[in-house]
C-alpha cells in the first residue's frame, strides 16, 4: 500500500499547525461555558452540523464539490468510516471528560494525542528523526513533565468523578490519534476538504438521534456565543489540522500541538482577570513556567530540526 507523502511546503504546515494549537488552545474554555446550559451530544452534534453546512458552502462557491465526489468514489471507504467513527468518538469522550474535570487539566491529559499521532507517524508512515530532534523531543517531555506537576499531584488525589473526567479524556485522546493517522493516510487520494466534509456530515448524523435542540432555547447571549465560537472553531482548526497534515509531517505537527497547554492555561489566566466568576484559573509555579519554556524550545526544535525539505 502506497503511504501519503507530505507535499515539503513545511513552512505553510508550521503556520497551518500554529493556528491550530492557537483554536484548540483556547476551545476548552468556551466549551466549559457552554456545557453549564446543554448536553455533550447536542453540543458535538451542533458543532458538527454547523461545520458542514460552512464547508459545504465553501466548496460549491469554489465549484469543488463535484470533483470531490468523483474523487469520494476511489478512495477507501473503510479509512474514511475510521476517520469520522474515531473523531465523533474523539468529541464525545472529550466533552464528558470536561465536565467533570477543569479546562487546564483536560488540556494536559489531551496532549497524549499528539504523542501517540508522532508515534503512529514514525512507525507507519516511516517517518524520522534526526539526533537533534530526538534531544528535543527529550526537552519537551522533560518540559510537560514540570509543566504539568501541579495539575498531575491534584489528579493523584481528586474525587472519584474528576478521575472518571480524566478517563474520559485519556480516551478520547487515543482515539483521536487513530483518527488523525487514517486521515493522513486518506490525504493520498482526497483533498482534505473533502475529507473534513463527510466527517462532519457523518458526525452530525451519528449524534442526531441523541440531541435536544430545545436546549439551545435556553442559552444565554454569552453561551450562545461561546457555541457559534466552538462551531467555528472546529471548522476552521480542523480545516488548518488537515492541510497541515498534507504539508507536514504527522510527528512534526505533533510537536506543535504540544505547546496547545500553554495558550490554554494562559487564556484561562486572562478571562479569569476579565471575568473573575466564569473560569477559575490553576495556580502556575516557577517550576511550571521553567517547564512551559522548555515544551516550547523542544517543540520548536522537533519542528526545525528536519532531515530534508520535508
Amino acid at each position: 500500500m502506497r503511504l501519503h507523502q507530505s507535499s515539503g511546503r513545511w513552512r505553510l504546515g508550521l503556520f497551518l499547525a500554529l493556528v491550530t494549537m492557537g483554536l484548540w488552545g483556547v476551545l476548552p474554555i468556551a466549551l466549559k461555558v457552554v456545557l453549564q446550559a446543554v448536553d455533550v451530544y447536542t453540543v458535538t452534534w451542533f458543532r458538527f452540523l454547523v461545520s458542514f453546512w460552512l464547508l459545504a458552502i465553501y466548496l460549491g462557491v469554489k465549484g469543488e464539490l463535484s470533483t470531490g465526489r468523483r474523487k469520494l468514489g476511489k478512495t477507501r471507504l473503510d479509512l474514511l468510516a475510521i476517520a469520522t467513527l474515531f473523531l465523533a468518538a474523539n468529541y464525545l469522550f472529550y466533552l464528558k471528560g470536561l465536565q467533570d474535570t477543569s479546562p487546564s487539566n483536560a488540556q494536559v491529559i489531551i496532549q497524549l494525542a499528539p504523542v501517540m499521532m508522532g508515534i503512529g507517524g514514525l512507525i507507519i508512515f516511516k517517518e524520522r528523526y534526526t539526533l537533534q530532534q530526538w534531544g528535543a523531543l527529550g526537552i519537551l517531555l522533560l518540559g510537560m513533565l514540570l509543566f504539568f506537576n501541579d495539575q498531575l499531584q491534584h489528579l493523584a488525589t481528586a474525587p472519584t468523578q474528576f478521575l472518571w473526567g480524566s478517563v474520559y479524556i485519556v480516551i478520547a485522546a487515543a482515539v483521536w490519534a487513530v483518527y488523525a493517522l487514517a486521515q493522513k493516510q486518506l490525504l493520498q487520494q482526497v483533498p482534505s476538504s473533502i475529507i473534513m466534509l463527510v466527517i462532519y456530515g457523518g458526525g452530525a448524523l451519528l449524534f442526531a438521534p441523541f440531541t435536544s435542540p430545545a436546549s439551545l432555547q435556553t442559552l444565554t447571549p454569552l453561551q450562545w456565543g461561546m457555541l457559534l465560537f466552538s462551531a467555528l472553531n472546529t471548522f476552521v482548526a480542523y480545516g488548518a489540522f488537515a492541510e497541515a497534515l498534507d504539508h507536514w509531517e504527522a510527528s512534526k505537527v505533533s510537536a506543535i500541538l504540544s505547546t496547545t497547554p500553554i495558550v490554554t492555561l494562559s487564556a484561562v489566566f486572562l478571562v479569569s482577570l476579565l471575568f473573575p466568576t466564569l473560569i477559575t484559573p490553576a495556580p502556575i509555579t516557577l517550576v511550571a513556567v521553567i517547564g512551559a519554556f522548555l515544551v516550547v524550545i523542544g517543540s520548536l526544535g522537533i519542528a526545525i530540526g528536519r532531515k530534508s525539505a520535508h
